[in-house]
C-alpha cells in the first residue's frame, strides 16, 4: 500500500515538473518570436495612452495690466454615431439649440459608422456656455422623467460636448490692427495673423507636450504641468489708444478721409504710446477680413502702407544739411521760386519765390526750391547716405506682422534720376511707412540717436517678468543738429501761429501736403495731409505723426492734419500727465519759451 502511494506521488511530481517545465519553455519561446513581440507592445498600449497637450496661449495685455487678449472656454458639440439610440430626438435637440437645420442633423445621425463615413461628426466648433447650459438641462430633465409603463425614455445618447479654448478680444475692435487675430485650425490649435499675434505667434503658443496617462487608476501619477505659452504686456494703455483712435475717427468723419493713421511714439525709448489706423477689425470676428480689407488694403497701414509723404520729410533733408555743415540756421537763400536740377523745373507750392530768407524761413514757409538746393548742395552720395542712415531702405524691424516697406532709389539705380535728388528733398518722387517716419524723425527729439520702435514692454515666461530694453538703431545726427533743428521747428510753427499748436506747450514741428501720382504724373487734385510733431521740445514725452488720406476739406496738411494734432495733444498731455511748460519749467504766465542748444 506504501509503494503504491510512493508511486502516485512520483507520478504527480513528475507531471508537475514537465508541466512546468513545458510552460517555462514556452514562455521563453513566446517572449522571441517576432508575432509574440508584437503582441506584447500592444498589450502594453492598453495599459495607457499618450496624447499631445497643447498649452494655454498666452494672454495680451496693455501697460497697465489690463486684458487685451486672453482664451475664453468654448465647447465643441457633435455626434458620436456609434453611441446614438434615439436619432430623432438627438436631432430635434441638437437642431433647436444650435440652430442647425433639422434635416441635417437627423440625416447625421442615422449614418452608419464605418465603411468610408466617420465615427463622430463635429456640429459645432465653437458652441457658448449658454447653449451648453440648455443641452445640460435638457438631458437631466430627461434623465430624471418618469415615464408610463411601454414608453421608452428619450436620452440624447450620441450627442457629446467638450471644453476647450477660444481666442477673446474683451476690446472688441480696440488695437486690434495692433493685436491682430488668431485663427484656430481646430480645437486645439491655431496660427497667429498680423501685428503682436503673428510677431509673437510661436512664444505666445507655447511647447505642446506629449503626456502618457494610464487606464489603471492604480497605476496614475500625478498629471504632468504644461506650462502656458508666453503672456505679453504691451507698451501702450487703452485709454491713450481708445483717444487717439477716436480722434482719428472723427478726423476722417470731418475732413472726408479716405483712410487715417496717427503713431504716438516714446522717441527716447522706441515704445509706441498708441498707433490708429482705418479700417479697424474685430478680431472676435476675424472672419469678416475679407470683406473690411479688400486687396490691397493692408491690415495696419502704418506699418504697411507707402506713400509719397510731402513736406514732413523735409525735415529729414534740413537734418541732413545741418548735420554735414553745408547750412547753419542762419544761411541765407534767395528764393526767385524755381530752380532747375537734372534738366527739370522745381517750383514752389504757391508757383511762387519768397526772396531772401533763412534757413528756419524755408522750415516756416515750407519752399521746394529751397529744400531742392539743399540737396544739391549736399550731393548725391551724401544725401542718400543720410537717408539710408536714417533706415529709408528697409523695414524698421517693429515686432508686429506685416511690416513692408518701398525699395529706396539710389545713384545707379536703372530708375533713378538727377532730378530725384530734388523731388526727393521735398518727399515726393520717394515712398515711405508711417512708421519709417516716426523711428527716423524720432531721432530728431532724442539728441539724434535713433530708436528701434516697439509694442512689446515685458514678457512673462514661466512666471518670470522680462522687460524688453530700447534699442538705438543708430546715430545718423549728432545731438547739435537735432537740438538745433527743434529749435528751428518750434519758431518756425511759432511765427507762422500754426493750427498745430497747443496751448501752454511748446512743440517742434512740420506739416506735410504730398501729391498723389497718376499714371499721367502728378495730375490729380487730391493729396496726402501728413503733420509730424513732437513735446515738450525741450524734453520730449511724445511723438505724433498724422497722415489723411485723400481729405475733402483741404488738400493741405496745415488746414487738415495740423488740427487733428492740438487736438489729439491736447487730452494726451492730461493722460500723460505732462504739465505745461510753466509749470514745468517754473516759468511765468507769459514768458516765452526758446529750446536752446
Amino acid at each position: 500500500m506504501k509503494t503504491t502511494n510512493w508511486t502516485r506521488f512520483l507520478i504527480v511530481c513528475v507531471a508537475c515538473s514537465l508541466i512546468a517545465g513545458a510552460v517555462g519553455v514556452q514562455m521563453v519561446r513566446i517572449q522571441n518570436i517576432e508575432g509574440a513581440k508584437q503582441i506584447l507592445a500592444d498589450s502594453e498600449a492598453y495599459q495607457g495612452i499618450n496624447r499631445t497637450i497643447f498649452p494655454e496661449r498666452g494672454s495680451i495685455y496693455d501697460s497697465e495690466g489690463r486684458l487685451l487678449a486672453g482664451n475664453e472656454v468654448i465647447y465643441e458639440v457633435g455626434l458620436d454615431l456609434q453611441a446614438i439610440i434615439q436619432p430623432e430626438t438627438v436631432a430635434e435637440v441638437a437642431s433647436s439649440v444650435l440652430g442647425i437645420d433639422y434635416a441635417t442633423v437627423l440625416g447625421y445621425t442615422k449614418m452608419i459608422p464605418g465603411n468610408g463615413n466617420p465615427y463622430f461628426i463635429v456640429l459645432d466648433g465653437f458652441a457658448g456656455k449658454d447653449k451648453i447650459a440648455q443641452l445640460e438641462a435638457i438631458k437631466e430633465d430627461y434623465a430624471n422623467r418618469s415615464v408610463k409603463r411601454g414608453e421608452v425614455r428619450p436620452n440624447l445618447n450620441g450627442l457629446v460636448w467638450t471644453a476647450h479654448n477660444k481666442r477673446s478680444y474683451p476690446e472688441g475692435t480696440l488695437a486690434s490692427n495692433i493685436l491682430g487675430f488668431y485663427s484656430f485650425l481646430d480645437r486645439t490649435n491655431g496660427i497667429g495673423y498680423f501685428g503682436v499675434e503673428e510677431a509673437y505667434d510661436k512664444l505666445m503658443a507655447g511647447e505642446p507636450k506629449l503626456v502618457y496617462s494610464a487606464i489603471d487608476p492604480n497605476l496614475l501619477t500625478s498629471i504632468e504641468d504644461v506650462p502656458p505659452g508666453v503672456t505679453l504686456q504691451l507698451s501702450f494703455n487703452r485709454e491713450i489708444q481708445a483717444l487717439t483712435e477716436q480722434k482719428l475717427d472723427e478726423a476722417i468723419k470731418w475732413s472726408g478721409a479716405d483712410n487715417g493713421t496717427i503713431v504716438v511714439y516714446d522717441p527716447k525709448t522706441g515704445e509706441i504710446i498708441a498707433m490708429a489706423t482705418s479700417p479697424r477689425l474685430d478680431p472676435n470676428k476675424y472672419w469678416d477680413y475679407s470683406a473690411l480689407f479688400p486687396n490691397p488694403t493692408p491690415f495696419n497701414s502704418a506699418i504697411s502702407s507707402t506713400y509719397e509723404p510731402g513736406s514732413v520729410f523735409k525735415v529729414i533733408t534740413m537734418a541732413a544739411a545741418l548735420d554735414a555743415g553745408v547750412v547753419t540756421p542762419d544761411t541765407t537763400f534767395n528764393d526767385t521760386g524755381s530752380i532747375t536740377v537734372g534738366g527739370a523745373t522745381i517750383y514752389n507750392w504757391n508757383m511762387g519765390g519768397w526772396g531772401t530768407v533763412d534757413m528756419t524761413g524755408c522750415m516756416q514757409h515750407s519752399l521746394n526750391v529751397c529744400l531742392a538746393w539743399l540737396s544739391v548742395k549736399l550731393g548725391p552720395d551724401r544725401f542718400y547716405s543720410y537717408l539710408k542712415s536714417f533706415g529709408f531702405d528697409r523695414n524698421t524691424g517693429i515686432d508686429l506682422g506685416g511690416e513692408s516697406h518701398w525699395p529706396l532709389k539710389l545713384p545707379g539705380d536703372g530708375l533713378w534720376y538727377e532730378v530725384d535728388l530734388a523731388t526727393n528733398s521735398f518727399g515726393q518722387g520717394i515712398s515711405v511707412t508711417p512708421i519709417q517716419m516716426v523711428m527716423a524723425i524720432g531721432a530728431l527729439a532724442n539728441e539724434g540717436k535713433m530708436m528701434a520702435p516697439h509694442v512689446v514692454k515685458a514678457m512673462v515666461i514661466d512666471g518670470k517678468q522680462y522687460n524688453v530694453d530700447p534699442v538705438v538703431v543708430c546715430k545718423p545726427i549728432s545731438a547739435e543738429t537735432a537740438r538745433t533743428l527743434t529749435t528751428m521747428l518750434v519758431n518756425s510753427l511759432e511765427n507762422e501761429a500754426s493750427n498745430a499748436l497747443v496751448e501752454g506747450y511748446s512743440i517742434a514741428g512740420k506739416t506735410g501736403t504730398g501729391e498723389i501720382a497718376t499714371p499721367l504724373g502728378y495730375t490729380s487734385s487730391t493729396t496726402n495731409t501728413s503733420f509730424v510733431g513732437w513735446g515738450p521740445a525741450e524734453d520730449p514725452k511724445f511723438l505724433v505723426y498724422i497722415w489723411l488720406e485723400k481729405p475733402e476739406i483741404s488738400i493741405w496738411g496745415s488746414e487738415v492734419a495740423a488740427p487733428v494734432f492740438s487736438d489729439l495733444v491736447s487730452d494726451l498731455v492730461v493722460l500723460m500727465n505732462i504739465p505745461p511748460d510753466n509749470v514745468r519749467l517754473a516759468v511765468k504766465p507769459g514768458s516765452s519759451l526758446t529750446v536752446t542748444e
